[in-house]
This record gives C-alpha cells, structure tokens and sequence, in this order.
C-alpha cells in the first residue's frame, strides 16, 4: 500500500514538474512574441514606464523608453503623455519627474504631460494610471517600455478594462543584449505567473 501511493505520489510530482516546465516555456514564448510585436496605433493616451535615473537624467534604457514615446507623440498617435515611476534610492527625482523634463526639454507641451510619481512597482503604476485615464474619460493607450515588458504590461491593462496597444523601444540596451535580454525575459515568466497567481 505504501509503495502505490509513493509510486502514484512521485508520478503526480513529475507530472507537475512538467506541466511547469511546459507553462514556463510557452509563457516565455509569448513575452518574445510581444517582445518584437509593435502595435503602435492611435490612442488617447501614451504610456511611458518608468526605469532608473541617476542624479535627474534618463539612465540609457529610461531615455530608450522616452525617445520611442517621443516619436510616437511626434507622430501624433496620442496627444498625452503619461509618465510613470516613483523616487527608488533617489528622494529628489522620480522617474517620472525625469522623463516629464526630459521630454519637455526635447520640445513636448508641459501641459500635454502626465506625471504619475507615486507608484513603486508595475503593479501599481497600471492601477494609477487605469484610474487617471478613466477619470479622464479615456479608454486607450499606446504602452510604452523595453520589450520583454509588454506581455504583462498588456495584460494588466486589459484586466483594468483599457484598450492596450505595445510599442518597444527599439534601442533598449536590455534587449540589444542576449543575455539581459534572455534574464529579464525569464524574470517575467515568473513576475507573470505571480501576478496571475494572485488573481486566483
């Protein structure tokens, strides 16, 4: 008696295994897909996410963010901004503090820009600004940030009843980079998975 149940105990155990394993590599599989896949298309508003900045200025994967969003402005796909990011290490800048300068100084209307400064995580970030756009009375927008990004950010927006279009920065020094492209890509199979398990 006791053997059958570790015999149908291990087996159970290694069919959840694979059953990981197989979630893992199809979730993986769609976070490239979404990774190269730009939807870029009119919308009421632009999304940037935030990402580190040193001492008031754009780290290099911030400014790949906010010169794909300016493009896009520039390209009249949305006449908002909505930059996005909290203080980190640094209580002086916020990201989003920083990426509002910085597209204002490359020539964005002060009064066209959004800075959403209190959110720390994603998470958070596509709470706060789902409520700014409803609040807003708009429904759409074109999301901006690294590619390995966008399947959650997607997701996430569509789980809060706004119309989601992708658009990766193409110069993120994240992606250009195998390796950071391949880790990060990783950590999202499991912030992902995360997200919905916590949906359950």
């Amino acid at each position: 008696m006791i053997r059958r149940v570790l015999k149908w105990g291990t087996l159970l155990v290694a069919a959840i295994v694979i059953a990981m394993f197989a979630y893992g590599f199809y979730l993986y599989g769609q976070i490239r897909d979404f990774a190269v896949r730009d939807e870029a298309h009119p919308a009421d508003a632009i999304v940037v996410l935030g990402a580190a900045q040193y001492n008031g200025r754009p780290s290099p994967v911030l400014k790949a963010r906010l010169d794909h969003v300016y493009d896009l402005y520039r390209s009249g796909l949305a006449h908002i901004i909505i930059t996005t990011g909290s203080y980190g290490p640094d209580p002086n800048f916020s990201e989003a503090q920083v990426s509002t300068r910085y597209l204002v100084q490359r020539g964005v209307d002060m009064a066209n820009i959004i800075t959403e400064s209190s959110s720390g995580t994603t998470y958070d970030s596509i709470q706060a600004v789902s409520g700014l756009l409803k609040a807003k009375g708009l429904k759409s927008a074109l999301v901006v940030s690294d590619g390995f990004h966008l399947y959650r950010l997607k997701k996430m927006f569509a789980d809060n009843g706004i119309v989601t279009y992708t658009s990766p920065a193409p110069n993120s020094p994240i992606e250009i980079e195998a390796s950071q492209r391949f880790w990060y890509s990783i950590r999202e199979v499991v912030l992902f998975s995360a997200y919905r398990w916590m949906d359950l």
